[in-house]
């Protein structure tokens, strides 16, 4: 038979994660992987901002240069996370574990399925954060509730992606987990979709425009990027979607940040 691209690039990465087998089947195993993946994405940016006082070079990538987070406001984020990670995510991830038991065929997905499905996936979700949050916004009692406490850094640093509150965090959790579910995406793909979904996260908040910035890489201003979101954070009235653009154009709540002088 004809050997598929995709299988000889995926499979053994699949091979990897399945000889790995008893640790993804633990019912520790979801909170561990979700708390050591966001640490290990967040690290970067927050050596660059220990950096920054020290390097000026540093600061023509800052989305708000004259902002820069405390020790205390890193500690406070770093504390919500250690809390909402043991009092909330592992009792549910357990349960999750229980009702939808780990499955991990031998053979790894197609190479453009694999690839389709994180586009649709990520599409989705970006879909229903962009209704989820817009309706936040746009309801008082909701705002108030639910999503103020995000808003409480209008200067955002990594560690602020996930400062949230128990409702918020729960539902956009679930919307990522939903997605392929619904979808019906192979494990490898979900995982890579979870892995993604942390990434991008932390990059909309990390208060860094880099030069390898989603929204740098991918054209024709299609993706959002840091300063697109930091701006809502600024601002509460524009830019409501994650990752991508298109709502946002589509409902006249897209703004830009205005060019810097030089």
């Amino acid at each position: 038979g004809k050997t598929d691209v995709g299988s000889v690039l995926l499979q053994p990465i699949w091979d990897f994660v399945t000889s790995k087998e008893h640790l993804i089947r633990s019912p520790f195993y979801p909170v561990l992987f979700s708390f050591t993946v966001y640490m290990v994405f967040c690290l970067p940016y927050l050596a660059l901002d220990a950096l920054s006082c020290k390097i000026p070079a540093l600061k023509k990538f800052q989305v708000q240069p004259k902002a820069r987070p405390t020790l205390s406001m890193v500690l406070h984020c770093l504390a919500h996370t250690v809390y909402s990670h043991l009092v909330f995510i592992f009792p549910l991830t357990v349960a999750y574990w229980y009702w939808r038991p780990v499955y991990l065929p031998l053979v790894a997905p197609k190479l453009h399925r694999f690839l389709l499905d994180i586009v649709a996936c990520m599409l989705l979700f970006d879909f229903q954060y962009f209704s989820w949050h817009l309706l936040h916004h746009k309801v008082p009692w909701l705002y108030k509730t639910f999503h103020k406490m995000h808003h409480k850094y209008t200067a955002t640093f990594a560690l602020a992606t996930q400062y949230s509150s128990t409702w918020e965090m729960l539902s956009l959790g679930f919307f990522a987990n939903v997605s392929p579910i619904l979808l019906g995406c192979h494990p490898m793909t979900e995982m890579a979709i979870f892995v993604i979904h942390i990434y991008l996260s932390v990059e909309d908040h990390c208060g860094y425009d880099l030069p390898w910035s989603m929204h740098r890489l991918i054209p024709f201003g299609l993706c959002g990027g840091p300063s697109h979101h930091d701006l809502h954070h600024e601002k509460f009235v524009s830019n409501y979607a994650p990752y991508f653009t298109h709502w946002d154009k589509l409902f006249n709540t897209l703004a830009q940040k205005t060019a810097k002088k030089p």
